[in-house]
């Protein structure tokens, strides 16, 4: 017998499979990645910081705009694939950024990405995207065990499930949100074949510190330029103390608020996905003890900033970071933040420090490279899918991101009109 939860005939789809070495695989919908058993989706994925517990951490206090859930696909008993997925009410400027200080931009150029925004300002679509609103990358876990053949048989049957529950929901656009490459290789072709286009999501910024062994290896790599202004800051940085730890154990409100005043800080903006889960902070830090490392930076006993940081096998994601201003500024904060960060993955041997996917500038400076993300979208209305096709080149992320933008002009590089 089919359990409930994954009976097409639930969806208003009719009961349906296709064969896979296990039996006949069978897709369907669940309330969350917290109904999955944490035992398969750990075998598919394991060491992942932002796999199930993470996932399962962000389902309490989710804000208003998001309604989670989460497909998956079995045969004969057999775990073969899981998602989490998220409804959500998408503006179609979400990728508009305003670009300031930019007099190399051609009037044409301006004027073209002006007509952009004044077409698609205030439309909105209702959006179920497969992924996490709370996620660096899209957390698709498929069975080891899979071949080939059997991958490409799954991802039909998890396809027919989330197109099954859009329709259900009249969210007639789907995304596949910030697949990695790695992700991309194996999912991409079957996403092409059922008509799914590719969207440039924003990169990851990634430090690559293979073959440094200290701090000083970190900044011989950067510019004399960059590496001066680096070393002047940590030089006066006498006055600042950094407390690593595991858990936020009555800080919960000063990191809130340290959050929320940068995000306030912040020059790029990107709506409802901005928006964190009630207490997650403490929720992450208490599903992850072994995953999770908090800095606590004071200046003169004053909480000046906090950095959330995850522990991967083979890298460390700087989630978050909040400061108080203009104390952190003062203090040179930030980079003081780099370098104990850098101190960090050197100290727990990881190769990769990741630091995500805005504020480039500084992130360039100090050696990152960019790690591309992609978006595969799909319009159920085949007239309007036509549209997001000819449109996809216009609404990739990165074309709009005005630190990037400043970045190609910089590198000599093509800016898109």
């Amino acid at each position: 017998m089919v359990p409930e939860s994954l009976a097409f005939d639930a969806l208003g789809g009719g009961m349906r499979g296709h064969c896979t070495p296990a039996g006949i695989a069978v897709g369907g919908v669940v309330s969350g990645v917290s109904a999955l058993s944490r035992d398969d989706w750990q075998t598919c994925r394991p060491g992942d910081a932002e796999g199930w517990d993470y996932l399962v951490a962000c389902e309490t206090g989710t804000p208003e705009a998001f309604g989670l859930s989460a497909a998956r696909v079995e045969a004969g008993g057999a775990f073969l694939a899981g998602a989490p997925l998220f409804t959500v009410g998408y503006r179609l400027d979400t990728p508009f950024q305003e670009e300031a200080g930019t007099p190399a931009s051609s009037f044409l150029a301006r004027l073209a990405k002006a007509g952009a925004r004044a077409l698609v300002r205030g439309q909105e679509w209702r959006l179920l995207a497969v992924g996490s609103p709370f996620t660096e990358s899209c957390p698709l876990v498929l069975s080891p065990a899979l071949d080939e053949a059997g991958r490409s048989v799954v991802l039909g049957e998890l396809l027919r499930a989330v197109e099954a529950e859009a329709r259900r929901q009249k969210a007639w656009l789907i995304a596949f949100k910030d697949i990695a490459p790695s992700d991309m290789a194996l999912v991409g072709p079957a996403l092409m074949a059922a008509g799914y286009v590719a969207l440039e999501s924003l990169p990851h910024a990634v430090l690559d510190l293979d073959g440094v062994a200290e701090v000083e290896g970190w900044l011989a790599r950067l510019s004399s330029a960059t590496r001066k202004d680096l070393k002047r800051k940590l030089k006066r940085a006498g006055r600042v103390e950094v407390e690593w730890r595991s858990s936020l154990a009555g800080r919960e409100g000063e990191v809130r608020s340290l959050y929320e005043s940068t995000r306030a800080q912040s020059h790029v903006h990107y709506g409802d996905f901005e928006d964190l889960p009630d207490g997650y902070f403490e929720n992450v830090a208490a599903a992850l003890p072994d995953k999770v490392a908090f800095a606590f930076y004071r200046v003169d006993g004053q909480l000046a900033a906090f950095n959330l940081l995850l522990i991967e096998p083979d890298r460390v994601i700087d989630k978050f970071l909040g400061m108080a201003y203009p104390l952190a500024r003062d203090n040179d904060l930030y980079a003081v933040s780099w370098a104990e960060n850098v101190r960090l993955c050197l100290r727990l041997g990881r190769r990769y420090l990741q630091t995500g996917q805005t504020a480039y500038a500084s992130k360039l400076r100090y050696g990152s490279g960019l790690m591309p993300s992609t978006i595969m979208v799909k319009h159920l209305n085949p007239v309007l899918h036509a549209a997001v096709r000819l449109a996809a080149p216009w609404f990739g992320f990165p074309r709009w991101d005005p630190d990037l933008t400043a970045y190609r002009r910089r590198a000599g590089l093509r800016v898109p009109a």
